[in-house]
């Protein structure tokens, strides 16, 4: 019998269909409910997650014998060398140190730290820190993501016994105790009650509001000449008699009031760029709220970079335009131009991504709070309130810089009962924004875990939205210092284009590094040309081989701007263009920044 009729004589079994419970959505509220509300008490952060992290190194060092007895000779190797130490300063207080602070760590570069016994405490903290470096690191079998975890709450815990943070073990603190007879306690207990006020009652921090928008923050002038749902589009007032033929279109971040890149009259890229004889235009993003829990990242794509593209060449016809996006605005702008480019859209003159990511494979320390477990506990907090809060990002933020944020607060602020002089990015730093529910779970598992536009598999109206299709020519400015979006993260542009990109790398970080204006003293930055069929060099190889310069990177990106326009210089554009629906509809900074 041929295989065929054997098969013929098998009865056929159908399978039950699957039942789906009537009120199988209700059971699911139930755990977003309690994952909600157990996110109240955690601060966001998934237990579960924390701990299988945890287990995952403990097991494997408790199951690693020769980890363990090289920490016990790395400990004791450590504390030979703190002995050594205190015996050679105590014949030569000039002896230096064993350890010194990793690079960014200010807490004991006083004077005072040099001085016994603080010395003792400050070099005996950094070689803990050291050892439990160790300790959390190269553990055989553990997960990288979880030993990330561990290490780096690990280093959050020791953080919180630095003897820098306590009265009598900072030497500073000590200092100005005795020269002010104990006033800096007083001065340091009314700072923090007068901070903690200030939270409870919702209300910005201390010395905000010396800085005003649309008073002596966002001043540059201009109108506001088209707004939806999700945007107001403002269009910059020209002051030159004539400007560039190719406008300017910012895309910021909705994660921030975009006036960060108009903030004072001396800091503001767009009064800059204004300067320089650029028509500008810039996005401001509304604030979402519980109603817009819905918005999408094609919403977002949609109705906000695509719709300002049309009032732009609908406001200077016939023109190419130059975009630039910041931050998540960038990596917007990327799948944007990318999805224009498969469309045979050319609309785009330039493309410019200011610390923005579009391969999510390094993308630094917050991806440490992002992971299948976070993911799901974050959801459902976000589910609940139909947006993330703007205190959540905040706090997500501060804790990767808890020494320069939270630690050099205490000790200035009520240690030294000293007030931190306010500034005006310091300013727009406390006036932050929501992310809607669906387009933030959207963007954390399409680009975070699942990497979709890098590896080419985001889909944007029908196909796949392939950076190797964009034609402009690239600017792309990462920053040295950058906890949110690394350079090494941001360089990785080179390896998903084929155009010719500009790379910058500028000190300072995620804000600083951008508001980086000519003038401002210690700037300096690298810069580089690869052409589309130029060899591609890896990160540290480009850092070496780059053009080093002191000063503002915001003069060679200008020349580049001009270098990429037509040279002949035009008339300024009308405001808007009333004809085809695009007048002004109110003056800048218009109104959806002011939304709380």
């Amino acid at each position: 019998m041929n295989p065929a009729a054997k098969m013929n004589l098998i009865p056929a079994v159908s399978l039950p269909p699957v039942e789906e419970s009537v009120g199988s959505e209700a059971f699911r509220a139930i755990d977003r409910m309690r994952e909600a509300l157990t996110a109240q008490a955690t601060g966001g952060l998934s237990p579960a997650s924390l701990a299988l992290a945890y287990f995952d190194w403990f097991i494997h060092l408790a199951s690693a014998p020769g980890k363990r007895l090289e920490l016990i000779d790395k400990a004791s190797r450590k504390a030979g060398r703190l002995l050594a130490h205190c015996a050679a300063a105590a014949r030569n207080p000039d002896a230096p140190p064993c350890i010194e602070p990793l690079p960014g760590d200010y807490r004991f570069a006083a004077e005072g730290w040099r001085k016994q016994p603080y010395n003792f405490l400050a070099q005996a903290f950094l070689l803990n820190q050291q050892w439990w470096h160790n300790v959390t690191r190269e553990v055989p079998g553990v997960t990288p993501h979880h030993e990330d975890v561990v290490s780096f709450a690990a280093r959050q815990f020791l953080d919180m016994f630095s003897p820098s943070n306590f009265p009598f073990t900072n030497p500073e603190v000590m200092e100005k105790t005795i020269e002010t007879g104990g006033a800096n306690f007083v001065r340091g207990f009314q700072n923090w009650v007068e901070d903690v006020s200030r939270l409870v009652s919702r209300q910005s921090p201390v010395g905000t509001e010396n800085f005003q928008v649309g008073r002596n923050v966002a001043v540059t002038p201009g109108k506001v000449v088209y707004r939806n749902h999700l945007i107001e589009l403002i269009q910059y007032a020209p002051s030159t008699e004539t400007v560039m033929a190719e406008p300017v279109l910012i895309v910021p971040a909705w994660i921030m009031k975009y006036y960060i890149l108009d903030l004072s009259p001396q800091n503001s890229l767009v009064r800059y760029l204004v300067g320089q004889g650029h028509t500008v235009f810039c996005i401001s993003w509304r604030n979402p709220g519980a109603e817009d829990r819905d918005l999408t990242m094609d919403d977002y794509r949609h109705s906000g970079v695509m719709a300002a593209l049309a009032a732009v060449s609908a406001t200077v016809p016939g023109r190419k335009i130059h975009a630039a996006g910041y931050c998540l605005g960038g990596t917007l702008l990327s799948i944007a131009a990318a999805a224009m480019a498969r469309a045979g859209d050319d609309r785009l003159a330039t493309v410019t991504l200011f610390a923005a990511q579009i391969d999510f494979t390094e993308p630094g320390e917050l991806a440490l709070f992002i992971d299948h477990s976070q993911m799901h506990f974050l959801e459902s907090l976000m589910w609940n309130k139909g947006y993330l809060s703007a205190d959540q990002m905040a706090g997500s933020f501060e804790l990767l810089r808890t020494n320069d944020l939270i630690w050099s607060r205490l000790v200035h602020d009520y240690l030294m009962g000293e007030r931190t002089p306010m500034t005006d990015l310091m300013a727009w730093n406390a006036d932050s924004t929501r992310m809607p529910y669906k387009m933030h779970a959207e963007y954390l598992q399409r680009l975070y875990l699942d990497n979709q536009l890098a590896a080419g598999d985001l889909m944007v109206d029908g196909h796949a939205a392939a950076l190797q299709n964009i034609r402009a020519p690239m600017f792309v400015v990462g920053t040295e210092r950058d906890h949110v979006a690394p350079w090494r993260s941001v360089y990785k542009i080179h390896y998903h284009t084929d155009t010719d990109v500009t790379f910058v790398l500028t000190s300072g970080g995620h804000n600083a590094g951008i508001v980086s204006e000519p003038g401002h003293p210690h700037r300096h930055f690298r810069i580089a040309l690869r052409r589309a069929d130029d060899t591609c060099l890896d990160p540290d190889e480009w850092a070496v081989a780059a053009l080093s310069k002191q000063g503002s990177w915001w003069e060679d990106w200008a020349n580049w701007l001009a270098g990429h326009s037509a040279p002949e210089r035009v008339p300024p554009p009308a405001m808007g263009a009333a004809g085809k629906g695009f007048a002004p509809i109110a003056d800048a900074p218009g109104t959806y920044v002011f939304q709380r």
